[in-house]
């Protein structure tokens, strides 16, 4: 189990899977969801969520496909499932309304749910992404995601990938805070081998149908809204995250200096962001 006060593992049956989530905090305590990335688990916020246990009740979800969850269908590795699969969970665990940060495809999933279910969204925060994605980023984290491995001989091997082809994440960390990122993605196998804990329908996306207009999506959302942003991100601009503020007055922005895509939201700078605005 991660590290963190009160940590907890909690599963529930929802939209038809076994979702896992990691639970943290006192119950009456205001909720707060977090969604990981494309590749990644809830395990990636296990820094911030021990942080934020000591005011808020918070959930890390993994999302299907992803960590302990369950795998699905692929053609149903979908932001439409994943917006269905967020509001089954929220209602088997008993929520109404509760505060979502999201990072990267969490954050788009956040968004999407927040215009779609906006009784149940009390505040937003989007973690380096926004409606408008930089193509260099979006090329760069799809090549990762189908170039990847199938297996590693040990978790060193493991460490050794992810210095070298997620930079922009983890490139100022030791080998020791990689290792701890990057055990929670792999599981051993049978045959003594290290695996991903992902479904590998997930890197190879199915054609399907229309994508969600995100920019309409985004100036529905009616909550609170926080956007943070690494400022050397190659995914989400500056130019785009200031848009962002304009197309939706009153939204907070904040910038991590020295840090690309995406924040791990244990940094000063998105510390004080985020117990400024959950806390507002």
């Amino acid at each position: 189990m991660g590290s963190g006060p009160a940590a907890r593992d909690v599963f529930v049956a929802a939209n038809g899977l076994r979702h896992h989530l990691i639970v943290r905090g006192v119950p009456g305590t205001p909720p707060v969801v977090l969604l990981h990335g494309l590749s990644q688990q809830a395990h990636v916020f296990d820094g911030v969520a021990s942080r934020l246990a000591s005011r808020f009740h918070t959930y890390c979800l993994d999302v299907r496909g992803r960590g302990e969850t369950e795998w699905g269908r692929p053609e149903d590795y979908t932001f439409e499932t994943y917006v269905a699969d967020l509001d089954a969970v929220r209602s088997a665990l008993g929520l109404d309304r509760v505060a979502v940060v999201g990072t990267s495809m969490g954050g788009l999933i956040g968004m999407l749910y927040a215009a779609q279910h906006p009784d149940h969204v009390s505040r937003l925060v989007l973690n380096d992404i926004g409606p408008e994605i930089d193509p260099a980023g979006l090329a760069r984290v799809m090549k990762m995601l189908a170039g990847a491995p199938e297996g590693f001989p040990d978790l060193k091997s493991v460490v050794r990938y992810y210095r070298e082809e997620n930079a922009p994440v983890l490139g100022r960390r030791s080998d020791d805070e990689i290792l701890e990122y990057a055990r929670w993605h792999v599981r051993l196998n049978d045959n003594g081998v290290y695996v991903w804990k992902m479904d590998p329908a997930v890197r190879r996306p199915r054609p399907g149908g229309p994508e969600p207009d995100l920019w309409r999506a985004f100036r529905s959302i009616p909550c609170p809204l926080l956007v943070i942003r690494g400022a050397a991100s190659d995914m989400l601009t500056r130019a785009g995250a200031e848009r962002m503020a304009r197309e939706r007055p009153g939204a907070k922005l904040a910038e991590v200096p020295g840090v690309g895509h995406a924040p791990a939201l244990t940094e000063a700078d998105a510390t004080r962001a985020l117990d400024d605005f959950l806390g507002a």
